[in-house]
């Protein structure tokens, strides 16, 4: 477990949640070797409240517009890591650490030596409880490896129709939507996965002499992560250690308006979507444009329940226009 290893956070406007996070990263019972701060912020106060809390091992680089954007800082961090670093972890500057995440994470990679990528796991999301593994669950809930959660309304519906995914959370179908990893349970154990989510991610140094993240990805390069790791799992094993545990909190600040989160919702998806199944089947393509459509118009049945009515409205209209825009490409 004694590898050396650098963090690289990229950050965009978020000065006190990234203190909180490195806050975190300073009581860590395993420490990086180093840690790089890639701040695309259009102001100087990042900077400004990192010189007057000063974290061992940290380097701090502003980058220009031309490198701007998560994918980009990603690629630009990369190319700064020290040459003796082994491992490479990111983490959104809007997490906080359990005090042996890095510890359980690098652990991962001496239980697992092929492991190519290791992924930690978001504790204050999982909705999950234990029940073993003779229990039979309802219609409305999922069940995985002895833990069940109540089912979200979108995959209750899809299972009515046939539309579930038919892998296990952390794969890709042929048709794509798939349950992400946040549907695998708090078990403490380790999955193969081959989808890893970016701000909670780890890849071997190596695998970054042939690949890098895609500018497809612009700005706030939502599914970024889903179209690196499917490419990486096509060339080795990636992993996710649900002991290796962090808090994720999605601050507001930095993130694009709603239209343009349905959008990329819908864009982004169909591009990862052909990244996994570059040839898909008529009854894939199918498939894929029925649960797009239903996923719309569950969110268009939402503005009448919340709260939030004018933003969720604009999102439904942003995955519409994303939908036509994929049907006529």
């Amino acid at each position: 477990m004694d590898k050396t290893f650098t963090l690289i956070i990229c950050t965009y406007l978020r000065p006190n949640p990234l203190l909180k996070l490195l806050k975190s990263v300073d009581k860590q019972s395993v420490y990086p070797n180093e840690i790089l701060i890639i701040d695309g912020s259009t102001n100087n106060e990042t900077e400004f409240a990192l010189n007057q809390d000063p974290f061992k091992n940290l380097k701090y680089y502003k980058v220009d517009a031309e490198n701007r954007g998560l994918t980009k800082q990603r690629n630009f961090g990369i190319d700064k890591v020290s040459e003796a670093s082994e491992i490479i972890c990111f983490l959104d500057d809007d997490t906080v650490l359990n005090t042996d995440y890095f510890q359980q994470l690098l652990n991962t990679y001496s239980v697992y030596p092929e492991a190519l990528g290791v992924g930690g796991y978001i504790e204050n999301e999982s909705v999950f409880d234990y029940v073993g593994h003779n229990y039979k669950p309802k219609s409305n809930e999922f069940y995985f490896d002895g833990w069940k959660r109540k089912d979200s309304s979108r995959f209750v519906i899809r299972k009515k129709f046939g539309l579930e995914p038919d892998c296990p959370p952390g794969f890709s179908p042929s048709f794509s939507h798939a349950r992400s990893v946040s549907f695998l349970p708090p078990s403490n154990k380790i999955y193969e996965v081959e989808l890893l989510m970016g701000g909670v991610s780890s890849f071997k140094k190596e695998v970054f002499e042939t690949h890098q993240f895609s500018t497809y990805f612009e700005g706030y390069g939502l599914y970024e992560d889903a179209d690196f790791s499917l490419r990486l799992a096509k060339t080795g094993k990636l992993y996710l250690n649900t002991a290796a545990k962090l808090d994720h909190y999605h601050e507001v600040s930095g993130r694009p308006n709603q239209y343009k989160y349905g959008n990329m919702v819908v864009k982004n998806g169909w591009y990862v979507w052909r990244v996994k199944n570059s040839e898909p089947t008529f009854k894939d393509k199918m498939k894929w444009h029925v649960i797009t459509l239903l996923l719309i118009f569950i969110r268009f049945s939402n503005t009448f329940t919340a709260s939030n009515k004018k933003q969720v409205f604009t999102e439904a209209i942003g995955r519409s226009v994303g939908w036509l825009k994929v049907l006529i490409r």
